[in-house]
C-alpha cells in the first residue's frame, strides 16, 4: 500500500508514476525492474520514491489493487445475456468479458501478468490475500454446479479450481502473445476468429468437468 504521501501528489503525477511504472513492469518483469529507471522516467528523486513506497514489491501490488479495481469497474455495468444462464455459461460469459477487459488495458494486463504468471509470484505468500480469493469464488461456483447437476459430482474440487486457474491463465496467455502484436487490440479481440479460440480453449475445461447424462448409471 503507497504511502500517505503519494496519494497527497497532485493527481497528474501520481499518474505519471503509475504509467511509468506499467511500462517498467511490462518490458522487464520483476526481478529484473529498475527503481532507478523508474525514478529517472517520473522525473523524481530516488528518495521521494521511498517516501511514497516502501520498495519495489509495494509499487507492484498498487498496480495490482489499480488491475483489481479498474476490472470491478468495467463489469459494473456488464450483464450475463440471460437470467437463466448454467454455470458453464455464465462461466464463458465471464472470461469472455474479462477478455474485452484485457483488450482496454493491454499493457497493466501485460506488467501484473509478467509477474504474477511468468514469475510465480501469484502462489508467493505476498499475494496469498488475491488467490484466496479467487479460490473462494471458485469453490462457490463448483458447489452450486455439482448441487444444479451440472458438474461430475465425484471431481476432486480443488484438483479442478486448479485446472480452472490453469485454464484462465492459458487465456491470458494467449491474449498478451497474440493480443498485443495486434496494431488495433480491440478490434483483434472482438473478431470472429478469436472469440472462436476462446471458446475452444473453453469447451475443452467444460467437457472435461460437465455431468452428462451418460455417466453415474448403475449396473443393473
Amino acid at each position: 500500500m503507497p504511502k500517505q504521501t503519494f496519494f497527497n501528489l497532485p493527481e497528474e503525477k501520481r499518474q505519471i508514476i503509475v504509467d511509468v511504472a506499467i511500462e517498467e513492469f511490462a518490458d522487464y518483469g520483476f526481478e529484473a525492474a529498475s527503481i532507478n529507471r523508474i525514478v529517472a522516467s517520473s522525473g523524481i528523486a530516488k528518495g521521494s520514491f521511498y517516501q511514497y513506497f516502501s520498495g519495489k514489491l509495494d509499487l507492484f501490488r498498487h498496480l495490482v489493487d489499480i488491475l483489481a479495481q479498474e476490472k470491478t469497474d468495467y463489469f459494473r455495468d456488464k450483464h450475463p445475456p440471460g437470467n437463466n444462464l448454467d454455470t458453464f455459461q455464465f462461466y464463458r460469459w465471464l472470461v469472455k468479458t474479462g477478455f474485452g477487459f484485457n483488450a482496454t488495458n493491454p499493457r497493466l494486463v501485460q506488467a501484473v501478468s509478467r509477474v504474477l504468471l511468468n514469475e510465480g509470484l501469484y502462489y508467493s505468500q505476498e499475494f496469498a490475500v488475491y488467490r484466496e480469493q479467487s479460490t473462494t469464488m471458485l469453490t462457490a461456483m463448483l458447489q452450486q454446479a455439482i448441487e444444479r447437476g451440472e458438474v461430475d459430482p465425484s471431481i476432486d474440487v480443488e484438483l479442478a479450481i486448479m485446472i480452472i486457474e490453469t485454464w484462465n491463465n492459458a487465456i491470458t496467455s494467449y491474449f498478451l502473445k497474440e493480443g498485443l502484436q495486434q496494431a488495433d487490440i480491440m478490434a483483434w479481440a472482438r473478431a470472429p476468429q478469436t472469440q472462436e479460440r476462446i471458446e475452444k480453449m473453453l469447451y475443452v475445461m467444460e467437457y472435461g468437468l460437465r455431468k452428462t447424462e451418460s455417466e453415474f448409471k448403475t449396473t443393473p
